[in-house]
């Protein structure tokens, strides 16, 4: 049994890739999760003072963890330290704050020298104060092209987590080239294929007929301009946006989507219900902007729409490399509504069977180089 002090993104906000990792550890792990810590100074606008004003109730109010179908592995703290402190005496003051929250829960909850997992490098200042056996870093971003974040400051402190760390896990190839090869190890994302591959009731609100899906945050890697033009050359199709709109869209970039009569934004859903959507709309979409961010990233949604067997129509970018033959790879409007107007005719059991198939080949550990 190994005891874990988890430090991740706010347990229930998002199906993050380490609270899906978390949920599969073997159930005797004893787990104090750490609900995240910022990655960039807050402004005066009124969605990060909202932000704030969030976390410092949570901080003092009750120690439950926000609604999620998939229950906390154990307690889930809310410290109140200083998001993104560089200077010694704000970094001090943290160490002794978390300390205090993170270490009391920890000793409440029964851990013996935890393993610290550590997933944001804002948490870097834990390392050292809560008694651990060692630590490992999960990389899963670019935090220097990561939108929404203190580049600079992240990657200062990412570095020094790295050089703090016994073990680093990478998301994708690009990411683990920044840390030292000896200690790093490429962990790309995986699937629930008994979630995902399952057959799953279609929900109330997807629209019948021709409908093309996305699921995730729509934020600033989304190529909002895109989208809008297929969806003007396919009439007759529906698109459908899952999920929440990221604090980065811009007024503009959003109502481009707003503007088009067949796209529909139908916010966030449960994890646990993604799958009523993906195996029952026509064709999953990937519309990446051709950024450092994506060029860097290794998508969950990637494998959850080939274990749902519907075809997939993407932008390019180096995690489809291993999948291009089951993945239409388009760069254009007119590319994008071809590929979706031919998926038309791909939805046999046999192209079902082998992108399910490409997704199981993942979990057995058989993914191509």
């Amino acid at each position: 049994m190994t005891d874990l002090i988890v430090f991740g993104e706010d347990w229930g906000a998002h199906p993050s890739s380490t609270m899906h990792l978390i949920s599969h550890f073997p159930g005797q792990n004893r787990v104090v999760w750490v609900n995240s810590i910022g990655l960039r100074r807050p402004r005066l606008t009124v969605a990060d003072l909202g932000r704030v004003w969030r976390k410092v109730k949570a901080a003092f109010g009750p120690k439950a963890p926000r609604a999620a179908r998939v229950a906390a592995p154990g307690p889930v703290i809310q410290p109140l330290v200083a998001p993104m402190a560089m200077s010694t005496l704000f970094r001090e003051l943290n160490r002794f704050l978390l300390e205090r929250s993170v270490g009391g829960a920890a000793r409440a909850a029964g851990l013996h020298r935890p393993v610290l997992w550590i997933s944001l490098p804002s948490a870097v200042d834990a390392v050292g104060a809560l008694g651990e056996s060692a630590v490992v870093y999960y990389a899963g971003d670019d935090f220097g092209a990561l939108a929404g974040v203190d580049h600079d400051a992240c990657l200062k402190l990412e570095a020094e987590l790295a050089a703090k760390a016994d073990l680093i896990f990478a998301a994708s190839p690009t990411i683990a080239a920044r840390f030292p090869a000896g200690k790093t190890h490429v962990l790309p994302h995986g699937v629930d294929l008994g979630l995902f591959g399952a057959p799953a009731p279609r929900p109330a609100d997807l629209p019948a007929g021709k409908v093309a899906g996305y699921y995730g945050t729509l934020a600033s890697w989304l190529d909002f301009p895109l989208i809008a033009q297929t969806a003007r050359l396919l009439p007759e199709w529906k698109f459908v946006f899952i999920g929440p709109v990221g604090s980065d869209v811009t007024a503009e970039d959003l109502a481009l989507l707003k503007g088009e009569p067949n796209i529909e934004l139908l916010g966030p859903r449960s994890h646990a219900d993604l799958p009523g959507y993906s195996r029952n709309w026509m064709a999953g979409l990937i519309p990446f902007r051709d950024n450092a961010q994506i060029r860097a990233s290794n998508p969950l949604k990637l494998r959850e729409y080939l274990a749902a067997g519907r075809p997939v129509v993407a932008t390019p970018f180096p995690a489809l490399l291993p999948y291009a033959e089951h993945i239409a790879v388009e760069t254009t409007a007119a590319g994008f509504a071809r590929a979706l107007e031919a998926s038309v005719d791909d939805q046999g059991s046999a192209a079902r069977v082998a992108r399910v198939a490409e997704a199981a080949r993942l979990i057995a550990g058989l993914e191509r180089s």
